[in-house]
């Protein structure tokens, strides 16, 4: 069985638009808006200063992706790159599918003068939290703190 990864496409969308819903409902039970969603990720295309998807093939059939976004650290003087939406098809998980998205960002990153990488993962979600630390991750001691701002106000 073999993994590959390559650079996500527009036309990739209808499954990346799908893996994303899958993911906020299998990891938070919450329902995204399929339009608000898909104007989303077409955004990432039209911009890639927003940054990039990735697609793990497995045995040939698109099995995952991943979103590569960038933070700028001034304290760094470089960015860290986030690894974002995060999905494996079910029946592709435990097939080495994430770890293969992974390396080729860890590589792509170290290409680029990325200063690290991060991501961030449900607090319940430890079988995710065990495959993170499983890869040389380490848990930070940051709190990460947010709120919501109604477009337009």
């Amino acid at each position: 069985m073999t993994v590959t990864v390559r650079d996500a496409r527009r036309e990739d969308l209808p499954n990346l638009i799908a893996w994303n819903a899958a993911m906020a409902w299998e990891t938070e039970h919450k329902r995204l808006d399929p339009d608000v969603l898909t104007r989303g990720m077409a955004s990432v295309f039209d911009e890639p200063r927003r940054g990039f998807y990735l697609v793990a093939e497995h045995d040939g059939a698109p099995a995952g992706c991943l979103m590569v976004t960038y933070e700028w650290s001034d304290w760094r003087c470089g960015d860290f790159w986030w690894i974002q939406s995060v999905y494996v098809a079910e029946a592709a998980r435990r097939s080495g599918v994430f770890r293969a998205l992974y390396a080729d960002v860890a590589r792509r990153a170290r290409a680029a003068g990325a200063v690290g990488l991060r991501l961030y993962v449900e607090t319940e979600n430890e079988r995710a939290q065990a495959t993170y630390a499983g890869l040389g991750m380490e848990r930070c001691h940051y709190f990460m703190y947010e709120q919501a701002l109604e477009r337009g106000r």
